[in-house]
């Protein structure tokens, strides 16, 4: 497992790097969870949107399964904008939509008003792994 995401960036950095990370990396499976920034700093949904589905391509061009994450839009509700769902079901990817919104509506599972601590990560883990063994991707 190597862990290639920046703190702060933006599905367009993100975009810019992948290629990279993928190539010094050569996974079998990415865990994308990228768009918090973008809505943090009012990117568009439409270019947010284009950038998660030219990463999934990406990947998909070099042979990388992909687990899609929905990040939660900070409101009051906080649940991921539709158009995670969406990118999921077009590309037929495992998603995963709701295990940092419902860390984040829970304050012990909290670092700050945005992001998990260690508890509330392993919380997000734990329902990845759990998807990923019913996607058949890892067993045990």
């Amino acid at each position: 497992m190597v862990n290639a995401g920046v703190p702060g960036e933006t599905t367009e950095a993100g975009l810019a790097r992948l290629a990279g990370a993928l190539d010094a990396e050569n996974p079998r499976l990415l865990l994308l969870c990228l768009g918090g920034n973008d809505m943090l700093r009012h990117q568009p949904a439409e270019a947010t949107a284009a950038n998660l589905r030219a990463m999934v391509r990406l990947a998909r061009e070099r042979g990388v399964a992909v687990l899609l994450i929905g990040v939660p839009q900070p409101s009051l509700l906080g649940g991921p904008p539709a158009y995670y769902a969406e990118i999921a079901k077009e590309f037929d990817l495992p998603y995963e939509g709701e295990a940092f919104a419902s860390v984040l509506h829970d304050r012990a599972l909290k670092s700050d008003l945005i992001h998990a601590n260690a508890a509330g990560y392993r919380q997000v883990a734990e329902r990845l792994a759990d998807l990923l063994r019913k996607a058949g991707a890892v067993r045990g």
